[in-house]
């Protein structure tokens, strides 16, 4: 078989299995790997789905605030049941989307609570910009030391990214 038939093989399996941007699914999460990614399993699926949470960015697991981060969506998502409005894969192919809980949107209330920046990839500051501002002005959560607030990107180009 040649390559570009193995890579339609391959390419038709995995996305099989994946949502269309646009549609809205229900998943149990399963794991939470840092403040903006959980790995998710779908009713009837036995393999879980990695999805990165949509309009936020959070501090990356080694940057001061990235367990706070983690454990403050721990607590909101965690074994529980989530719906998902997909936004379909990002540029490095991972699965976006927004999440909610009984109707509470999770990205929100992580932007909120000072536990997230706003953020939309290539498209300006994103839909939680006005939650973002108010918990700056608040002084919330990451924002408590503004002189010590870094975003993930800003981090990652001066320190590269965490070490598993």
């Amino acid at each position: 078989m040649n390559r570009l038939c193995t890579c339609w093989l391959i390419c038709g399996l995995w996305g099989s299995s994946l949502a269309q941007a646009g549609e809205t699914w229900s998943g149990w999460v399963s794991w939470v790997m840092d403040g903006d990614t959980v790995m998710l399993v779908r009713p009837g699926h036995s393999e879980p789905v990695k999805l990165r949470l949509d309009g936020v960015d959070a501090p990356e697991s080694c940057q001061p605030g990235g367990m706070a981060s983690r454990d403050e969506l721990i607590r909101l998502v965690l074994r529980k049941q989530v719906q998902v409005t997909d936004s379909g894969p990002d540029s490095y192919g991972r699965q976006i989307g927004r999440l909610s809980v009984e109707g509470v949107d999770v990205g929100a209330e992580l932007v909120r609570s000072g536990m997230a920046w706003a953020y939309r990839f290539r498209t300006g500051r994103g839909p939680y910009a006005a939650l973002q501002r108010e918990a700056q002005k608040e002084k919330k959560g990451l924002f408590s030391a503004p002189e010590t607030a870094m975003s993930p990107s800003v981090f990652r180009r001066f320190h590269g990214a965490c070490q598993a």
